[in-house]
């Protein structure tokens, strides 16, 4: 499996740049592949969190109860 002569016929090879197709950006590159992203609306879940959290606080420290919706 761990053969040094498997592929050194193209190891040493200089990296394939295009003459025709202009090289993609960092951030065109990672655009394909947000849609897969795994926690999507993990963001949104977080920041209305964080806001019942504050408000939490917020209320006891003012001395109320903060009751926080289900």
């Amino acid at each position: 499996m761990n053969d040094p002569g498997k592929y050194s016929d193209i190891i040493n090879l200089p990296h394939h740049v295009s003459k025709t197709h202009p090289q993609m950006s960092r951030a065109n590159r990672a655009a394909q592949f947000s849609p897969f992203a795994a926690l999507t609306g993990l963001d949104d879940a977080i920041d209305e969190t964080a806001v019942g959290r504050i408000e939490s606080i917020a209320a006891s420290e003012q001395g109320e109860t903060f009751i926080e919706a289900p």
